[in-house]
């Protein structure tokens, strides 16, 4: 340890100097994440957090002799190199892939940290109760993070099925398998030798990540990746418990927190609860439900190009509603160019961001932000309602149960109460889409069928490209 060189007068002081340090470092974290509030100021949140973590890295490094510093050094020229590919070829459609990789990671991290610190341990016995309570309750919440966290990311990727994957008793087995595995933990309280009864804890708790996750809907995948994200705090918070480290026990309760409260707004947003959400096998894939034109008895309205230009451009004010269908066909940076044309002919142009449109919490926010949208343009659902109702047209592009009115109108719908934007009191819609398609709730959407709306059906990006292309003979 650094203490042991220095001066003996010196080295008294030192743990109060540290956990001075940490206070520090805390105050940033604090900070950063009262700025990670408004997009405006989300990067310089970012930032100010980051250097609390590297603050906090650096004392608990001369602190602590964990490990040499020639392999902590490799592990950063490691971690650091994917890094810096991963933010330059990632692109920001597949960003929900890659915070449920980092929950993931986060969450394996915390708990192969408390099971190096119990397994180096030459005496078990230095651990009293606390410690080991919270050695295996970070191994339980670390591994189930790792591994809900990875099905997510095969769900959000494709290569799992985004529908409710389920057969009867999930629900009883994994509550169930949860009750055993915390009592599994007191029995290793009580017998820390019994190192078989470890391993059952981390292997069940594996299982359990990947059978709670496997019947969550694609629906519902923006609330997992935000409690997932809460998970990995409150399993490094345990960690830090299992190390002695306040400030891994802060920021990790941080970061907890933060989850669960996103977590809850998330919920709300879609009005219901989060044990529906866990345990309600709700929404998947989202199946087709025709085409262009007609579906039975319904009839729809198209529209052209060269008709929406004329619409938009001789509007007083113009709403865009953007959903994960804009993602996907990565038509971001073309919505602001018609946007901005639109702008330059004296249209006022805002956005209405939904908290669940996309597959992420803030996915629209931040992808908006890329193609350089201004902030003061995007206004939440709060916002923005009250607004429909004098504005002339709504350009609704990937988005569907966000703006089904069968939220407002129908009780038996599965949406029924979860609160939408209300674009139908707008008085034009127009809905990009590529078909007649349902969204992840499976239920049709009866503003495709109303008078006042139009369907612009085609790729997105393609179809706002003859948009745009339209808006300069207008």
């Amino acid at each position: 340890m650094i203490s042991e060189l220095l001066p003996e007068s010196i080295s008294a002081y030192l743990p109060d100097t540290i956990q001075l340090i940490y206070l520090v470092a805390t105050a940033f974290f604090i900070r950063g994440l009262k700025l990670l509030n408004s997009p405006a100021t989300a990067r310089k949140g970012n930032q100010l957090a980051a250097i609390g973590m590297l603050i906090g890295v650096v004392v608990t490094l001369f602190d602590q002799q964990i490990v040499s510093f020639e392999l902590i050094i490799v592990g950063v020229v490691i971690g650091g190199l994917i890094g810096i590919v991963l933010a330059k070829k990632v692109e920001m459609t597949a960003m929900p892939e890659l915070v449920a990789v980092f929950n993931g990671f986060g969450g394996a991290a915390s708990a192969l940290v408390a099971w190096g610190e119990f397994a180096r341990a030459t005496d078990i016995t230095i651990f009293d109760s606390t410690v080991l309570v919270t050695t295996g309750l970070s191994i339980f919440i670390g591994a189930i993070t790792f591994t809900g966290s990875f099905v997510a990311f095969g769900k959000l990727k494709g290569f799992i099925s985004g529908n409710a994957i389920t057969f009867p008793g999930l629900n009883i087995i994994n509550i169930g398998s949860m009750i055993g595995v915390l009592v599994l933990i007191g029995v290793f309280t009580y017998d820390p030798a019994n190192m078989t009864i470890f391993w059952i804890i981390m292997g069940v708790s594996l299982l359990i990540g990947i059978t709670s996750v496997i019947p969550i809907g694609g629906a519902d995948m923006p609330v997992v990746i935000s409690l997932l994200n809460s998970y990995s705090g409150i399993a490094a918070s345990m960690a830090g418990f299992v190390l002695g480290n306040n400030l891994l026990i802060v920021s990790g309760a941080l970061v907890g927190a933060a989850g669960l409260i996103l977590t809850n707004i998330m919920c709300k947003a879609m009005n219901r609860s989060l044990a529906n959400v866990i345990f309600g096998s709700f929404g998947g894939d989202g199946g087709t439900s025709g085409g262009g034109g007609a579906t039975g008895d319904k009839s729809v309205n198209e529209t052209s190009a060269e008709d929406l230009a004329i619409q938009v451009a001789y509007a007083s004010k113009v709403v865009i509603v953007p959903g994960y269908g804009l993602a996907v066909a990565q038509a971001q940076h073309i919505v602001k160019e018609v946007a901005s044309k639109l702008e330059a002919k004296g249209v006022q142009v805002k956005y209405g961001i939904h908290p669940v449109a996309g597959r992420m919490p803030g996915h629209m926010n931040v992808l908006l932000a890329e193609a350089d949208v201004p902030y003061d343009l995007l206004y939440d659902m709060d916002q923005i309602n009250p607004e429909f109702a004098t504005t002339d047209v709504v350009m609704i592009i990937g988005a569907n149960d966000v703006v089904n009115p069968m939220a407002k109108t129908s009780p038996g719908s599965p949406i029924y109460g979860m609160p939408i934007l209300n674009v139908d009191e707008a008085k034009r819609t127009v809905v990009f889409k590529r078909s007649l398609s349902v969204g992840y709730a499976g239920i049709d959407n009866p503003l495709f069928y109303e008078q006042k709306n139009q369907m612009f059906f085609g790729d997105a990006k393609k179809s706002l490209q003859a948009l745009n292309e339209a808006l300069n003979e207008v």
